[in-house]
């Protein structure tokens, strides 16, 4: 039986934004030149799979940096750090554009991030916007990671839109371990959704935002606990509607000749044996995965633990 969680922290707003973009320097009709796609790990993936069906004709590089996940555990800089040396070598690998799908790197990062590489860039936020629009009850539960939570980013997201719904925070720990290790539904990982969520049902939440992209293949799982007492949220299909808008903006959009149509190119910090096997089990795509050193300033030996 895992430990007991912390207790969830008490917020209130009524909206937020669930994604983000920023403008650069590439412009180009109709280029045939790949998307970018990053994740401390797996959970990304689920970004991967709004963008595919939002956008088919996209050519799509995937990176996770699998032996530094989980982001949640570590310090800003570390994040900053890894970030910003992922999307460099991603912009080398002809990337058009960079999504990061992590909703911790974009927390702390992407400020910096967008300053340094030369293409457009969309991140990611909990979906505080759209649970505070659904709720009935008007209590919202949000599931995020520490760093997310804590972060300058999501509390002024919170601040900004703060005004009748109490939004009730709660710490997912290990739950993208979970996930990075393909455990999508055992008797611990129940235990431990079971743990987060009843409170926020006792609480009187109707509303559950998943604030990590890690959390949407935990949605069974999840789904088993609350039935239909909780909505929720999953803002990987406004993402992949973010991304065609910036894409469009920048003239970068693929033209429709089936470049989507071959699987994403997968890499991984790590040896990928677990990305691939999520890949196959939860997205239906049967593709290797191609480890690649990233090094860094933080790791500035590829297989460098640093933390």
């Amino acid at each position: 039986m895992p430990a007991q969680p912390p207790s969830p922290t008490v917020r209130t707003s009524a909206l937020g934004a669930n994604s983000s973009a920023a403008t650069g320097a590439v412009t180009g009709a109709n280029t045939p030149a790949p998307v970018g796609i990053f994740d401390s790990g797996l959970g990304g993936l689920s970004v991967l799979r709004a963008v595919r069906a939002e956008l088919p004709d996209e050519a799509i590089l995937y990176v996770a940096d699998s032996l530094y996940a989980p982001y949640g555990e570590r310090d800003d800089d570390f994040i900053a750090d890894r970030t910003l040396a992922i999307g460099e070598w991603l912009v080398k690998e002809g990337a058009k554009a960079l999504v990061v799908a992590c909703n911790t790197a974009t927390a702390q990062s992407i400020a910096l991030v967008r300053e340094k590489l030369p293409i457009p860039l969309v991140g990611v936020e909990p979906g505080v916007k759209p649970a505070a629009l659904q709720s009935k009850t008007r209590v919202a539960g949000v599931l995020a990671t520490q760093v997310t939570l804590r972060s300058a980013r999501f509390q002024g997201l919170l601040e900004r839109y703060a005004a009748d719904c109490q939004f009730l925070c709660q710490p997912g720990h290990g739950l993208v371990q979970a996930v990075e290790r393909c455990d999508v539904g055992s008797a611990e990982l129940r235990a431990l959704l079971r743990d987060y969520l009843e409170p926020m049902l006792d609480a009187g939440a109707d509303t559950l935002v998943l604030g990590c992209t890690h959390y949407p293949f935990l949605d069974a799982a999840i789904r088993d606990i609350v039935g239909d007492r909780l909505a929720l949220i999953d803002t990987s299909v406004a993402i992949a509607r973010q991304l065609g808008r910036v894409l469009d903006q920048h003239g970068l959009r693929a033209a429709t000749q089936g470049a989507g149509s071959a699987p994403p190119r997968f890499y991984s910090t790590d040896d990928g044996a677990h990305q691939r096997q999520l890949a196959a089990s939860l997205l239906h795509i049967d593709a290797s995965v191609e480890r690649v050193p990233i090094p860094s300033r933080r790791t500035a030996a590829p297989d460098s633990q640093a933390a």
